[in-house]
């Protein structure tokens, strides 16, 4: 993986914490959301962007470049397998506020939008 990828990669996580610890602070005085579920959410989704931004790097690359492409979709697949199902044990087998956790969750997307704003005005000046 480029070196700038990666860093690209490390703003978006820090971002996402970020704003994590932020709605956290926000929220932790009010009864809107629940804490745990908010910082389960956020740690759910930011493993996932990880391993997603490092299994295509590290992973599905070099497996397409040799022809690959179909193992390296399977393991793919493999993971959001993986990730649905620890999703589901997640609301199931703990007591999870759906509202907080989708919070937590939105937060990743909330750090990409951030960074492609501040990566455009960085361009434009």
């Amino acid at each position: 993986m480029e070196a700038a990828a990666r860093q690209t990669i490390l703003r978006i996580e820090l971002w996402h914490g970020s704003l994590l610890l932020i709605l956290l602070a926000i929220f932790r005085q009010t009864n809107w959301v629940e804490p745990r579920a908010l910082l389960v959410g956020g740690f759910f989704m930011g493993v996932n962007f990880l391993l997603l931004s490092l299994g295509v790097a590290w992973v599905l690359t070099p497996l397409a470049s040799k022809g690959r492409a179909k193992v390296g979709i399977s393991l793919l697949v493999l993971k959001i397998a993986i990730f649905l199902g620890l999703l589901i044990t997640l609301f199931y087998g703990f007591d999870l506020d759906p509202l907080s956790f989708a919070v937590g969750f939105s937060t990743l997307i909330v750090a990409i939008f951030l960074e492609v704003v501040l990566r455009a005005v960085r361009a434009g000046t």
